[in-house]
C-alpha cells in the first residue's frame, strides 16, 4: 500500500535530488533545455516513463522551459512512487 512520506523522509530524499524542492504536498523541478524540440522531447520520453509506472506528473511547458510536479493525489501528498519518478525524470533530462 502507498503511504504518505513523513517530512524527514522527505527532506532523506530530497538530498539526493538537489535539483527538486518542496512546494507545498508536491516536489517540483524545472529545466531549461536547449530549444522548444529538445524540451518536447523530454516531455515524450518522461511521458513513456510515467506511463509505465502509472504515475504521472503535473507539466508545465513555457518555450524551453519544462517544470515537472509530483504528488500522489489519490493519497494527499508525497509518496515514493514521486521519488521514484523524480530519479526518472532526472535520468531522462540527463540524458537529452
Amino acid at each position: 500500500m502507498t503511504e504518505l512520506l513523513s517530512d524527514q523522509r522527505i527532506d532523506e530524499a530530497l538530498q539526493g535530488l538537489p535539483e527538486w524542492r518542496r512546494v507545498g504536498d508536491a516536489i517540483e523541478r524545472s529545466a531549461e533545455l536547449a530549444s522548444f524540440p529538445q524540451a518536447i522531447e523530454v516531455v515524450n520520453r518522461v511521458a513513456e516513463r510515467a506511463e509505465a509506472a502509472n504515475h504521472h506528473p503535473d507539466i508545465d511547458i513555457r518555450w524551453r522551459t519544462v517544470t515537472f510536479r509530483l504528488s500522489t493525489h489519490s493519497h494527499g501528498g508525497i509518496t515514493e512512487k514521486d521519488i521514484a519518478l523524480a530519479g526518472e525524470i532526472d535520468d531522462v533530462i540527463t540524458d537529452v
